[in-house]
């Protein structure tokens, strides 16, 4: 959803139109990809990070115009809400060094960002659900003041007919919450990696990354609560999947793992896309179609957990992404390049693997793993290849970190930068403390004290060091 649209009342001659250029350019697409034009890119990773603005009580603050002015970086940019921005970065090369460089630019950018929120009396916070955040700050009065939103707003209540989102999470408790607008999905947010590759490794990296998709998951949970209620230990997954329903089966849900592996190519989401999932912002843009302006658009309408995407180098040349989209935002600029380490190298791994690993964990059981994973973290019983079941923790520990080395090593990577930024995700393994770990005990400690819980979580995130290493 990075672009803006130019107008909100679409008739049903757009729709047609719009239509029209999405087929000729996934049309086009499908050209690219017989002539090889998507091949030999190389390896690639970028990201993008959700955060919130929070006042001196740790509630959200609606400011994000004032904030984003004050700020004045391009690379920072306005999320659905006004108590939400979204931080960008420059595309990694990779190599020895990538992962400091990552934290080096994050780093810089985020003390920008602290700078830019202190001089407006505000906080910047990095985490999956703030738990401040409840229904009196969830409506459209705080809809960030871009005509996409409002349009994304209009759209899914066209689809729905006009019937509200009925919320339904059942986890350590159960909520039920009725809601009219899309405005849910601002309570959830997420570090989004992007890893670029070439077109006859995607598929590969595709299914790799649902294969990785459990254990990212549950290493990096961050989102147990919602409306004050303790439900999944990464609450943000089935937040965002019912937030923006539109109804449909499994092949049209617009929040989605997904329904198989790709198995020839990445053109094979595009087609589904063009088949089975309605428009909902049919702007109509004076773009060549060598720019899939429409196609690149109707692709930020179906969020997969794992979506694939094509974008150009300075050359004009295009090339696919894959963005994995399930880690939630937080803990901290340690926690988050160690994230993204553990899923590079787990995907580089695969991808380098003799035999497609895919056929050795079926799509079924993958989809499986990663909502269990989701449900009871590192807690969760999963299944791995040919092995048995067993606990999430102890795959991660005794398989899922090796091979995670052994995908950095074939990187370039050296043995001190691997053991440094794994170390990281294997301690909070070892401890079993991750973000959602830690803001459940601050809670059985304290009681539930949720100002007093984000001014905790603020305190410590800004030590900058790694969750596990929190005091309670």
């Amino acid at each position: 959803m990075g672009q803006e649209i130019h107008r909100i009342d679409f008739t049903p001659e757009a729709f047609e139109e719009y239509r029209r250029r999405l087929r000729a350019e996934t049309a086009l697409l499908a050209t690219w990809e017989r002539e090889g034009r998507l091949r030999s890119a190389p390896f690639r990773l970028g990201f993008e990070l959700e955060g919130w603005l929070v006042d001196d009580t740790g509630a959200p603050a609606a400011r994000n115009a004032e904030f984003l002015a004050e700020l004045a970086d391009p690379q920072v940019v306005p999320e659905l809400a006004r108590f939400n921005f979204e931080i960008n970065d420059d595309p990694l090369d990779f190599g020895p060094g990538m992962f400091d460089r990552m934290q080096a630019s994050f780093q810089a950018r985020w003390a920008r960002c602290e700078a830019a929120a202190r001089r407006l009396g505000l906080q910047v916070l990095s985490i999956g659900i703030l738990p401040t955040v409840g229904q009196a700050h969830l409506h459209l009065g705080n809809l960030s003041a871009m005509v996409r939103y409002r349009a994304l707003n209009e759209q899914v209540f066209r689809l729905r007919d006009g019937a509200p989102i009925e919320l339904a999470i059942d986890g350590e408790e159960s909520l039920r919450h009725t809601h009219r607008d899309v405005m849910l999905e601002a309570a959830a947010t997420s570090l989004q990696i992007h890893l670029q590759v070439g077109g006859e490794q995607a598929v590969r990296a595709f299914n790799a990354a649902k294969m990785a998709s459990a254990a990212t998951v549950a290493v990096g949970a961050n989102s147990p609560f919602f409306l004050q209620h303790r439900l999944w230990e990464e609450t943000r997954i089935p937040l965002f999947e019912q937030a923006v329903a539109v109804g449909g089966s499994d092949y049209s849900r617009r929040v989605t793992f997904g329904i198989r592996y790709a198995h020839e190519s990445l053109l094979e989401p595009f087609i589904a896309n063009l088949e089975r999932y309605p428009v909902l912002l049919p702007d109509l843009m004076d773009e060549p179609p060598e720019c899939l302006a429409h196609l690149r658009l109707h692709n930020g309408t179906i969020w997969r957990w794992n979506r694939p995407l094509v974008g150009f180098d300075a050359q004009g040349r295009p090339h696919y992404r894959i963005e994995h989209r399930v880690v939630a935002a937080g803990t901290s600029a340690a926690d988050l390049v160690a994230d993204t380490a553990f899923f590079i190298g787990l995907v580089r791994a695969l991808i380098a693997e003799t035999s497609p690993p895919e056929t050795r964990l079926s799509f079924a059981l993958a989809r499986e793993n990663f909502y269990r994973a989701a449900r009871h973290g590192l807690a969760a019983r999963v299944r791995w290849m040919e092995g048995g079941e067993g606990p999430l923790d102890r795959l991660v520990v005794e398989r899922l970190l090796p091979l995670a080395r052994d995908g950095l090593s074939a990187a370039g990577l050296g043995d001190e930068e691997i053991a440094r930024w794994l170390g990281i995700v294997e301690a909070r393994v070892r401890s079993g403390i991750t973000g959602s770990a830690w803001q459940r005990r601050w809670i059985d400690v304290h009681g539930p004290d949720w100002p007093g819980l984000v001014m905790a979580y603020a305190e410590r995130q800004a030590t900058g060091r790694p969750v596990h290493e929190w005091p309670p």
